[in-house]
């Protein structure tokens, strides 16, 4: 796994692909849909933009730390995806319905916001797929991300 050793940032891409995978394995279960209309499609469980924001803020606290600049961007950034995932989307949801309803010319879509239980599915899965890869890129996490999580489970000599 070199190539993850050398170039991180191709984890929150891995999650990409691998959650709309996912939301296309679900969307078929739970709603009997057939592969290409949920494949990169808005809305649905797991949220995508959730999970690979969530990898993207993982590794930029991996590599460059969480008292950089570089991290509080992007944790205002996953803020911002996760708030229009939730509330934004819901609310042209809302007008699309409603426009749908008042004229016949022209269908909006109508699925295109999360649930809260979407996004934090989506947050979730872009966390353990994160780690998983950061896992598997031999990096591992250490003693000093995640101190008192690492030292419960025994990767710390010493506490806190």
């Amino acid at each position: 796994m070199q190539l993850l050793r050398d170039y991180l940032f191709l984890i929150p891409l891995a999650v990409l692909v691998l959650n709309e995978m996912l939301k296309v394995l679900i969307g078929g279960v739970m709603r009997g849909d057939h592969w290409h209309q949920n494949l990169f499609s808005p809305g649905g469980m797991p949220s995508t933009h959730s999970a690979f924001v969530t990898s993207l803020l993982i590794i930029v606290w991996r590599k460059i730390g969480i008292e950089s600049t570089e991290f509080a961007i992007a944790f205002c950034f996953a803020c911002f995806v996760w708030y229009d995932a939730v509330v934004t989307r819901q609310v042209l949801e809302e007008q699309s319905k409603l426009l749908n309803r008042m004229q016949h010319f022209k269908k909006f879509a109508e699925d295109i916001g999360h649930s809260a239980l979407e996004v934090a599915a989506g947050i979730l899965f872009g966390a353990v797929v994160t780690a998983v890869g950061i896992w598997l890129s031999g990096q591992g996490f250490g003693c000093d991300f995640l101190q008192p999580i690492s030292w419960l489970v025994g990767n710390c000599e010493t506490p806190l």
